[in-house]
């Protein structure tokens, strides 16, 4: 099987950690870039944690270091949901696997698409560094096959009244991404609410080996869900999206991102009903089969342990 070429953009970040995971171990995935973003936590975090992650899955993957503040917005972070550190709460062995630090994120991006025929995109952090890369090589943009997002909400948010963290944090990125015209999916806020990942499945991850005791670590810190009520898997929707689309409702729909300085600042308005009547910009994920989507959780995390 000829594996797809992905770019990942990321902000470990718990869910980010397991969402990297999916992705390096995955059979029809080839993870040719890993660009930490500031996010969920800063920039200096992230880039820390990325190589503990990948120092400790023995993968190597070009990692190149992105971007540490929004377009245009103040910085915000999720800290209150992953730690101080965006991976509190196990003992990682000390890195022997460096980010690249001479050059951009942008830059990195632009070899690796020049490297293959079509590549995939995957941003589950802010989209700030796509949005760089689709400004600065439009010429690129062919090359292209989709951009897979976890962002936005169809209704209510998790940051603001109704924006959603990932897009909140730079919302006038999220807007170059959705006015791109390049094909993009999205999973937004309210799939990752039923994307739930009950404690039978938890407990199973103690026996797969150093990477499923250090997932089942992160968990038992992460304050999305609770390991007793269930964990949301935000972050992990964006590889489901790709390898395993089946287990998603889609829906055809215009996206558009409020940029103004307001209370609505960075909320995702997806027109499902074409109230805007305005052309679709993006499929996006309405529901997913939780009983499946916990089935592939656990069988994809089971390969880490191989």
């Amino acid at each position: 099987m000829k594996k797809r070429p992905v770019i990942l953009s990321t902000d470990p970040g718990i869910d980010d950690a397991v969402a990297i995971a999916l992705a390096l171990f995955s059979e029809e995935l080839e993870v040719k870039l890993i660009c930490p973003i500031f996010g969920n936590v800063s920039l200096e975090h992230t880039k820390a944690n990325t190589e503990k992650l990948l120092t400790l899955y023995q993968k190597t993957p070009r990692v190149v270091l992105g971007s540490s503040r929004p377009l245009l917005r103040e910085t915000i972070n999720a800290s209150e949901i992953h730690g101080e550190s965006g991976m509190d709460g196990y003992e990682f062995p000390e890195a022997t696997i460096f980010a690249d630090e001479s050059q951009t994120a942008v830059e990195a991006m632009h070899e690796v698409v020049n490297e293959a025929e079509k590549t995939t995109l995957v941003g589950i952090g802010p989209l700030t560094d796509i949005a760089l890369f689709i400004h600065l090589y439009p010429q690129d943009l062919a090359k292209i096959d989709r951009i897979v997002v976890m962002g936005g909400s169809l209704g209510r948010g998790n940051y603001g009244v109704l924006s959603e963290f990932n897009f909140a944090a730079d919302p006038e990125a999220a807007k170059i991404v959705f006015n791109s015209g390049i094909p993009i999916q999205v999973a937004p806020l309210e799939v990752g609410n039923q994307a739930k990942i009950m404690p039978k499945i938890t407990n199973r991850l103690k026996s797969m080996g150093e990477i499923g005791e250090m997932i089942y670590q992160l968990f038992s810190k992460y304050r999305s869900g609770s390991v007793d009520a269930g964990l949301n898997m935000y972050d992990a929707l964006a590889i489901a999206l790709i390898v395993k689309p089946e287990i998603f409702e889609m829906v055809s729909a215009r996206v558009e991102i409020e940029t103004t300085a307001s209370l609505t600042y960075g909320a995702s308005l997806i027109d499902l009903n074409n109230y805007l009547d305005l052309p679709a910009n993006a499929e996006v994920a309405v529901n997913v089969e939780a009983s499946l989507f916990e089935q592939w959780f656990i069988d994809s995390l089971a390969k880490t342990a191989k």
